[in-house]
């Protein structure tokens, strides 16, 4: 059983939510808050597989709540889906990089609300389709310098060239036909790679191939 908390200031959206996951026999709601501080309670309190997390809340923002849930080890495990109003929300990058698994739309379809749901929980990031590779490309490309990733020494070559195709959004199946091996192989390979640079996940990953100058914003392979 995938168990959910909603995180968002509207409770008919929280509702709508709800009532979709709660129909499904592997997905369970677990808690609501209607508050980014509420929010952070309840998630050390109940936690939750996956945090459907609003951006815009009262007294704690969605991106401030992500930040204390995925700083703090012992949530180390929950996964955070940033909601927001429009694709090109000036925060979505800055969400990823504060460690949540991707974003969706409010508006998106109930199909991939439940798809989505179900990917964190493999470990799996929301960075798959064209248009989002492009969105995180254009925010990597305002964001500040960062520091180099602590790690990136220690990649192989094979590593390194298997961070790059993550970070343009390609699935294992199609990283492992793109370099001629087996998926397997190429899954392998990514969680090697995670384990190196401390990423929670592959979103993380995307990120940190952008700030490495692994990936250039714009190029989509």
């Amino acid at each position: 059983m995938i168990r959910v908390l909603l995180a968002d200031d509207q409770s008919l959206v929280r509702a709508g939510f709800r009532a979709l996951l709660d129909a499904q026999s592997d997905i369970e709601v677990v808690g609501e808050a209607a508050d980014g501080r509420e929010a952070v309670r309840s998630i050390r309190e109940l936690r939750p597989d996956v945090v459907l997390m609003d951006i815009r809340m009262p007294l704690l923002d969605g991106l401030a709540a992500t930040r204390e849930v995925t700083g703090d080890p012992g949530l180390r495990d929950v996964k955070v889906v940033m909601l927001t109003t429009f694709e090109l929300d000036e925060y979505v990058f800055e969400a990823i990089r504060s460690g949540a698994s991707g974003f969706l739309v409010k508006d998106t379809e109930p199909e991939e609300l439940l798809r989505a749901v179900r990917a964190v929980v493999d470990g799996d990031a929301l960075l798959s389709p064209g248009v989002t590779r492009r969105l995180i490309a254009e925010f990597a490309a305002r964001s500040k310098e960062p520091a180099a990733a602590a790690g990136m020494a220690r990649l192989t070559e094979r590593e390194r060239e298997v961070m790059a195709l993550v970070g343009i959004g390609l699935s294992n199946e199609e990283i492992a036909r793109r370099l001629v091996v087996s998926p397997l192989t190429a899954k392998t390979h990514v969680s090697r790679t995670m384990v190196k640079l401390g990423a929670r996940d592959r979103a993380q990953l995307v990120v940190l191939a952008y700030e490495s100058g692994l990936v250039r914003p714009g190029w989509l392979g």
